[in-house]
């Protein structure tokens, strides 16, 4: 089978299965159901369980040899070994599910050599569905999307907390305090980088370390809606490595993310 209808079929079926996850999730969304806390203000709960055990039975079962990573499923060293992994997030942004907001999403992501090769970000409050594949662009319900062509930081829409901006480092050499700007968030990161895909808006960064299962899909998703997803040094980040942490997050458009890495590089590793 050529290769584009592979990378087709694959994009195809976790699209679906986020779907079909995202009917769990309505199904629990304002209502009675346990929950968890795993510790570090980390919650949990039956929901999260649920699509995690329905993604893994379902994604598997299509694809046998794919390795497979999620928040809630216990590390497999294996996925390291496979061809291609699974990095999943049943539910990112649990914190908002919890607190009945609309603002979380079902995360997919298949990684090859490192990289994300197709990924969806769904919310299925909100019915957003975000895809790519490497190569053939990215799109919301099936219509192309691309990020904003926003040049300054100035004014900029930024989906980040505003403790970020706001914190006392910021006043301190060589740092500078941020200009004036449009500042909103959403607990999940895979939806905020969905949302500056979309171009609805101009940038996200977090300065604290995400799991993989946080950024892989809304990484490619921004990337071929024509932006740029790296640390706040520049690097790209790598998936599927023996620990799946990236250490901090910068997602814009182009001249946006350049901006960005130009205010931020500098403070090389007292990020973590």
């Amino acid at each position: 089978m050529p290769a584009h209808d592979a990378a087709g079929l694959d994009l195809a079926l976790i699209e679906q299965a986020a779907r079909d996850a995202g009917v769990i999730a309505r199904r629990y969304f304002g209502g009675d159901y346990k929950r968890w806390d795993k510790g570090k203000g980390q919650p949990v709960t039956e929901a999260d369980l649920a699509i995690d055990k329905f993604l893994h039975e379902t994604l598997i079962a299509a694809r046998p040899s794919y390795g497979w990573m999620s928040e809630e499923s216990e590390d497999d060293p294996s996925r390291r070994e496979a061809e291609h992994t699974f990095i999943v997030d049943p539910i990112d942004g649990t914190t908002a599910f919890l607190k009945g907001r609309p603002w979380f999403t079902i995360a997919i992501a298949i990684v090859r050599d490192g990289r994300p090769e197709q990924g969806v970000v769904y919310n299925p409050i909100t019915e957003e569905c975000f895809a790519a594949a490497r190569g053939c662009g990215a799109t919301l319900n099936g219509a192309a999307i691309h990020v904003s062509d926003c040049a300054a930081i100035e004014n900029c829409r930024m989906l980040a907390p505003k403790a970020t901006f706001e914190h006392a480092i910021w006043s301190t050499t060589p740092n500078t305090p941020w200009p004036p700007m449009q500042v909103e968030t959403r607990n999940s990161i895979a939806y905020r980088m969905a949302l500056v895909a979309g171009g609805q808006f101009d940038a996200t960064l977090a300065l604290s370390a995400k799991h993989d299962w946080d950024l892989a899909a809304g990484d490619l998703i921004v990337e071929e809606a024509g932006g740029r997803v790296t640390d706040h040094t520049g690097a790209q980040l790598r998936y599927n490595g023996a620990v799946p942490l990236q250490r901090s997050i910068v997602a814009a458009g182009l001249r946006l993310h350049a901006l960005l890495l130009q205010k931020l590089g500098h403070l090389g590793a007292l990020v973590r």
